[in-house]
């Protein structure tokens, strides 16, 4: 099986989506076979390959409530090379239904495990929240992205997502390792947001990725016409970032990682 990434930050609007959906089309371009999951109930990712996750169904929500659902039956293409896994606004009510059972953080996982060896990638968008549905990202990747808006506040919130991690870690899949902190919404004209990149580089060190998402009308534009920044301005600075990480991506999974924060 190949290698899978949960992207999450309990803070919203951070560039977790936006980030799954160019990470996943950044690996594809270069020839990867990528499967995104959308395990939001927002479904912005579901929207964002065309899809309304207020009736696609069968549904992520269909995988994580429903025994016997095949990761099969759930996926949809998404474009070469690249497959979704549709979320669905039913997943808000996944939590609740999930809660009884014994193996309510291990609902991802066994399906991933079971059918997903024909992938190289999987990229997994959660929710603003360190609640259920995150925890089963998590317990079903091997390493983490955490998206950080460059603004003090939104850096502040690292710590409960890197807490999140070290217990998942500990309880339920050890074999969890923080890939990187990715810079998002940089602005290179603002004195604060170049602060906060400085400031994530001397509390993470190596743990930063070398990109960093500026901010740019082309990632605003790009969801509306339902494609990836790739496909709908490729030539963009945006677009070369999201490049640029999809080697720092494979990479640092080549390579051995830095010691565990």
């Amino acid at each position: 099986m190949g290698h899978i990434l949960a992207i999450a930050n309990q803070k919203g609007g951070v560039g977790k989506t936006t980030t799954v959906v160019n990470l996943g089309a950044a690996l594809a371009e270069r020839g990867q076979h990528v499967l995104l999951i959308d395990l939001d109930p927002q479904g912005a990712l579901t929207a964002s390959c065309g899809l309304d996750p207020y009736t696609a169904a069968p549904s992520t929500y269909t995988l994580l409530t429903q025994d016997g659902t095949r990761l099969g039956q759930v996926v949809r293409p998404a474009g070469e090379h690249l497959w979704l896994a549709p979320g669905s606004v039913d997943l808000a009510a996944a939590e609740y239904l999930l809660m009884s059972r014994p193996d309510r953080s291990r609902r991802l996982a066994a399906p991933l495990q079971a059918e997903a060896e024909q992938v190289a990638y999987v990229l997994i968008d959660t929710p603003p929240s360190l609640g259920l549905l995150t925890v089963n990202a998590l317990t079903a990747a091997e390493a983490v992205l955490v998206p950080v808006e460059c603004r003090y506040l939104a850096m502040r919130g690292i710590r409960a997502i890197l807490d999140t991690v070290g217990t998942v870690r500990e309880r339920l899949n050890p074999s969890l390792d923080l890939l990187g902190v990715l810079p998002t919404m940089h602005q290179p004209a603002s004195a604060h947001s170049r602060q906060v990149i400085e400031e994530l580089r001397a509390a993470f060190r190596e743990r930063v990725f070398d990109t960093v998402i500026e901010v740019e009308e082309a990632l605003a534009t790009a969801p509306a016409a339902r494609l990836p920044v790739l496909a709908h301005r490729p030539e963009s600075a945006a677009a070369n970032a999201y490049r640029r990480l999809a080697s720092e991506v494979e990479a640092r999974l080549a390579s051995p990682p830095p010691a565990r924060t």
